[in-house]
């Protein structure tokens, strides 16, 4: 079996970062840390099978680094909690008074 002649530096960073969208993918990610949605919305024309796998050949390659950030429902959870306690309080202030005015 030919041995493969191995690639220059040249060559091995475009075939990294080469091709049509990872270059717009790294200008956003240069600028600041975005979220997936962020990125979708500020690169136009890309669609979200191919913003996918850009990152995710990216990320194979060591150039960016992935982090999830749990935190994503918490602040809809917590005004849920917020307004169900409220609207438990006012539904019982309401069956208070009610009952009042029967009696």
């Amino acid at each position: 079996m030919a041995k493969r002649p191995e690639l220059c530096p040249v060559e091995t960073t475009a075939r990294i970062v080469g091709g049509r969208w990872k270059a717009a993918v790294l200008e956003q990610l240069f600028q600041s840390t975005k979220r997936f949605s962020e990125l979708k919305r500020a690169i136009i024309g890309i669609t979200q099978r191919t913003l996918s796998q850009q990152l995710r050949d990216l990320q194979s390659t060591g150039i960016v680094e992935r982090t999830v950030y749990a935190d994503t429902l918490r602040p809809l959870l917590e005004t849920m909690c917020h307004w169900g306690k409220s609207h438990a309080a006012a539904m019982a202030l309401k069956k208070l008074r009610a009952s009042d005015r029967q009696q």
